[in-house]
């Protein structure tokens, strides 16, 4: 019995070591989660962020329950303006159950010192930037509510006051949370006005081009949208007028940053704001056109304008339709009108249909249109030879049958000399046999000329 006492004794003397050990391991764990977390229990740590998961699941519900509150209210009025002033503050309402949830998590966590100090400040800061944000999404809302200064000033001017009155919000926005965080704002801004001397000698090109922007809005040359050109510097249409330059994407889809200045120095045409497009083009017909078949001619292109709905009517617009001039080989019959549209493409389709009419009445009058031709005459004629009678041929083709080729004689030193410059062509001697006197008394003279279009 004494042996298994004492055998029984060392057992309990193992066990006791096994508990000891246990014990020492978890006074550990007791410490870690006592001190284990920013000096505070890990407990706390855990619930602190379980409250920041919280916050941040329920920023959207709770944005969206309050903005549907809202929403019904303002679904009740008639006016769009306060729908969007609920889109608005949707989004900076998204930051309110956050600060919330950082300063719960605090509370949680018992922090005291500079620990509660920054979760004050961060707490504060949430909260100035939320207000911030949504005056900064509200100005665009509110500036739409203006419509009189929209028709009044133009687009291009509310742009400009919306970008100011942003960056006014974003400066003061900026300089609040700066304040909270302890940097003083007011010594800052006392610096930048000793530097504004040299930022002004430095940025003399900024300070023109941002007097030429207003310049640009004051005089409303243009919007955003708008046809321009100005010579030797681009042609496009305007996408953005900025502070200091203006986007202009040509038609090549490229864009062009051309400084403010340039374009209030520069005359500037501004296609977008023509009342009509103009069609300008000069018919030529042959001279072996009648007098009837100009006047039926001319009479029947300016009847078709006339009674088309896509010209613009004599009362509002120069239009006329009459027989301008005797060119060098053609009778000219000027149209110069104006369509009610100014889209390019409407114009182009208006303008083909005036020329595939224009063709159909020069054909059913029997004349024809005159082309860029050449007449050769001879000074000189081979001895013997008569003198070929010169007849336009009929077909329009230019040149005569086989069956009508007059037989080859010998050839003249004038006819060779015709033959070596490159612009004669085959042509007919005068029925009186001589040729028009020109220099060294071998020379021909050409008549030369044709018809021409303009749109």
């Amino acid at each position: 019995m004494k042996f298994g006492a004492q055998e029984g004794e060392g057992l309990n003397t193992d066990n006791l070591g096994i508990v000891s050990t246990l014990n020492d391991y978890w006074a550990q764990v007791e410490d870690v989660f006592s001190t284990g977390f920013l000096g505070q229990p890990i407990g706390r740590g855990l619930l602190a962020i379980g409250i920041l998961l919280v916050a941040y699941m329920m920023r959207g519900v709770v944005a969206h329950l309050i903005a549907g509150t809202i929403g019904k209210l303002a679904g009740k009025t008639e006016t769009t303006f306060d729908d969007n002033l609920v889109k608005a503050l949707k989004p900076p309402l998204t930051l309110l159950p956050i600060s919330a949830g950082i300063f719960f998590a605090a509370q949680a966590m018992g922090a005291t010192g500079e620990v509660d100090e920054f979760f004050v400040a961060v707490t504060k800061s949430i909260v100035i930037g939320a207000i911030f944000w949504a005056l900064f999404r509200l100005i665009t809302p509110l500036l739409m509510l203006i419509r009189g200064m929209r028709h009044l000033f133009g687009e291009t001017f509310l742009g400009w006051i919306s970008r100011i009155l942003k960056a006014i919000v974003v400066f003061v926005g900026g300089a609040a949370i700066l304040d909270v965080w302890g940097v003083p704002v007011l010594p800052f801004l006392a610096s930048l006005s000793l530097l504004s001397v040299a930022v002004a000698l430095g940025a003399q090109d900024l300070f023109k081009n941002l007097i030429g922007g207003m310049t640009i809005i004051g005089e409303r040359r243009l919007s955003r949208g708008d046809w321009i050109f100005v010579d030797g510097v681009v042609e496009g249409t305007v996408e953005d007028v900025g502070f200091r330059s203006t986007t202009v994407r040509r038609f090549d889809k490229s864009p062009v940053y051309v400084p403010n200045a340039k374009l209030a120095d520069n005359p500037l045409t501004n296609f977008s704001r023509m009342t009509h497009r103009r069609i300008y083009w000069k018919i030529g017909l042959e001279y072996r056109t009648t007098d009837d078949q100009l006047a039926a001619i001319r009479g029947a292109i300016e009847d078709y304008i006339t009674s088309s709905d896509d010209f613009a009517p004599a009362a509002e617009v120069s239009t006329f339709v009459h027989i301008d001039e005797f060119s060098d080989s053609s009778v000219n019959i000027m149209v110069y009108c104006f369509t009610r549209t100014t889209v390019w493409g409407e114009w182009l389709a208006i303008k083909e249909q005036l020329a595939f009419h224009i063709k159909k009445i020069v054909e059913n009058e029997g004349a024809s249109f005159a082309f860029p031709s050449r007449s050769l005459y001879f000074e000189k004629l081979p001895d013997g030879a008569a003198p070929e009678a010169f007849e336009p041929p009929s077909d329009g083709e230019g040149a005569p049958a086989d069956d009508d080729k007059v037989p080859e004689t010998p050839e003249s030193e004038s006819v060779k000399a015709s033959k070596r410059n490159p612009g004669g062509q085959r042509g007919a001697p005068r029925p009186d046999g001589r040729g028009v006197a020109g220099e060294g008394g071998d020379k021909g003279e050409a008549e030369s000329g044709g018809g021409k279009a303009e749109g």
